[in-house]
C-alpha cells in the first residue's frame, strides 16, 4: 500500500475528496501527513477529523526562504511517502526539492494547461475568451505549472461566468480528477516517457 502526503494550504476540498477515495478504498494508500503553510487552514480539520497527523510549516516564522525550504523538505523527507499532492499549497516548491521527490508529486490547476498557468487561472480563461476551459493533475517539475499532464477534465465557459462561478464548476471537476490520478499513480498505472504519460489497464 503507497504512502502519501498532501501539502494544503486552504480549505482542503481537494484533500477531501482524496480522503473519501481512501476510506472507500478506491485509492489502495494511506494518508500518512497533512502539510500545510497556514496554521489557519480549514485542511488542518479536515485531517484532523479523520486522524491525519499535521505538520504546520508557517513560511512567516522562518528567518528567510532557504530556512523555509530546508524545514519543508526535511519534513517531506521525514514522512516517506511514495506520494506527495500539492492540493492548493500556495508555496512554490524550490527546485532542490522537486528534483529531490522528481515524479514522486502532482499537482492540482484549474486550467486545461498549457494555458493558463499561474494565479487567477479562471479569470485568464474569461479574459481569454475560451469556450471550454477545465483542470489538469500533472506532475510537477521546476517551472511553473508545467510538468507532465496526467489527467485533464473540461467544462465549458458560459458568456455569463465570473471567475468565481467558473472556478466552482472546474472544482466540481477538480474533484474527480484529482482522486483519479492518485488511484491511478497507487496503482502503477501510469507510464512516463518525456512529457507523455500514459495510462496501463
Amino acid at each position: 500500500m503507497k504512502r502519501i502526503v498532501v501539502l494544503a494550504s486552504g480549505r482542503g476540498s481537494n484533500f477531501q475528496a482524496v480522503i473519501d477515495k481512501v476510506a472507500d478504498r478506491t485509492i489502495p494508500a494511506e494518508i500518512c501527513c497533512l502539510i500545510t503553510d497556514n496554521p489557519e487552514a480549514y485542511a488542518i480539520k479536515r485531517a484532523e477529523e479523520v486522524g491525519v497527523p499535521v505538520t504546520v510549516i508557517n513560511v512567516s516564522t522562518y528567518p528567510d526562504r532557504s530556512a523555509y525550504d530546508s524545514a519543508l523538505e526535511a519534513a517531506m523527507t521525514e514522512a516517506k511517502a511514495d506520494l506527495f499532492i500539492l492540493a492548493g499549497y500556495m508555496q512554490l516548491l524550490s527546485p532542490e526539492t522537486v528534483r529531490r521527490f522528481a515524479l514522486k508529486m502532482i499537482n492540482i490547476h484549474p486550467a486545461l494547461l498549457p494555458s493558463f498557468s499561474g494565479l487567477h487561472a479562471q479569470q485568464q480563461a474569461i479574459n481569454y475568451g475560451v469556450k471550454v476551459a477545465g483542470c489538469t493533475v500533472h506532475f510537477v517539475d521546476e517551472g511553473m505549472d508545467s510538468g507532465p499532464v496526467i489527467l485533464q477534465r473540461s467544462v465549458p465557459v458560459l458568456d455569463n461566468d465570473t471567475e468565481d462561478s467558473l472556478a466552482e464548476r472546474i472544482l466540481f471537476e477538480e474533484h474527480y480528477a484529482l482522486p483519479e490520478a492518485v488511484r491511478l499513480f497507487c496503482t502503477d498505472s501510469l507510464q512516463i516517457e518525456g512529457r507523455r504519460v500514459t495510462i496501463t489497464p
